[in-house]
């Protein structure tokens, strides 16, 4: 049986977090429940957060028992030959109301050694950010686990960290072993591997409704960590109806994608590819259907789908391998 072709969009994933808010209804009118909701994950294979198929003749599957079933349709040939039946990346959108923690992500080797894993390079696309918002991301200077314990010690670690005021627009690559923070008040687009390994080093002794601290993992961090000083902010053109490059590394490469009107797009069956729409809205023309998407829309295109029309007034995020 072949695959009934259509762009999949899936039932978000909605993650209550102790930094969490209440932004990802008012800017996207996701479904929360509560007003401490951190993130969507819009498009997962994590074990036990598996995206189901929102609309269309596919509503209601998992997102893996399509991938099982048509793996080269969906993944496209060079992405199903390197990964097999396995859906490479996570995309999520997140709301930090209040600080997140100082943390680390290992990289491929360390995760597959302790977790069986992938590891966890990941970008940001800043999508809104109140005033003053800042992220922390990497050392101010070379540094070394000696320092950075003794730091960590004294509660003066975010003297050595390097603090980035960030706005709108704004994008970071974050290489496995970067030391990093979303600070509060910050929407954000998250493109990462798919993983949900994080090593938490600092809470800002924060504690739950029932008084509890969250689990850090300082020891499982100290050989995560790189202690060099990381160059993360990644600049990039704007140019209107084309796809303009952002980040392209070994997992996965995106592209700033300003649309104004109608863009004909033409792909080879090696790669799927995903949209995350971060402004205005878009239609996708695909074999005389018209597909209507909005703002904070997730859309994962199979890579049999090689032609098609993107249309309308929006910004995109152009995502594939």
């Amino acid at each position: 049986m072949s695959l009934h072709i259509y762009p999949l969009v899936f039932e978000p994933i909605l993650k209550e977090r102790i930094w969490g808010g209440a932004k990802l209804k008012t800017v996207f009118n996701k479904p929360i429940q509560s007003e401490m909701t951190g993130e969507s994950w819009e498009l997962s294979t994590v074990s036990g957060d598996i995206s189901r198929v929102a609309e269309g003749g596919y509503r209601g599957k998992l997102l893996s028992d399509l991938l099982s079933q048509y793996p080269e349709e969906i993944l496209g040939e060079a992405v199903h030959k390197k990964f097999g039946t396995e859906f490479p990346l996570l995309f999520k959108f997140i709301d930090a109301k209040d600080d997140l923690s100082i943390q680390v992500h290992p990289n491929d080797e360390l995760a597959k050694k302790r977790h069986n894993s992938f590891g966890k390079t990941e970008m940001w696309y800043v999508m809104q950010a109140d005033e003053d918002a800042r992220i922390v991301v990497g050392f101010k200077e070379k540094s070394s686990k000696e320092k950075y314990l003794k730091n960590l010690e004294d509660k003066t670690l975010l003297s050595i960290l390097e603090e980035i005021p960030v706005k709108k627009g704004d994008v970071f690559f974050l290489e496995t072993g970067t030391i990093h923070a979303i600070g509060a008040g910050i929407v954000i687009a998250e493109i990462q591997q798919t993983s949900d390994i994080t090593y938490r080093v600092y809470d800002w002794d924060r504690v739950d409704a029932e008084g509890k601290s969250r689990e850090l993992h300082i020891d499982l961090a100290l050989d995560a960590i790189n202690y060099n000083m990381a160059d993360t902010k990644r600049t990039y053109t704007q140019e209107k109806n084309k796809s303009n490059p952002v980040v392209t590394c070994p997992y996965f490469t995106t592209d700033y994608l300003p649309i104004d009107g109608e863009v004909e797009i033409k792909k080879q069956h090696e790669s799927f590819t995903v949209y995350m729409c971060m402004e205005g809205d878009f239609n996708i023309k695909y074999n005389g259907t018209v597909f209507n998407y909005k703002k904070g829309s997730t859309v994962l295109l199979p890579a049999i789908m090689q032609e098609y029309i993107l249309e309308g007034k929006a910004v995109l995020l152009e995502i594939y391998i």
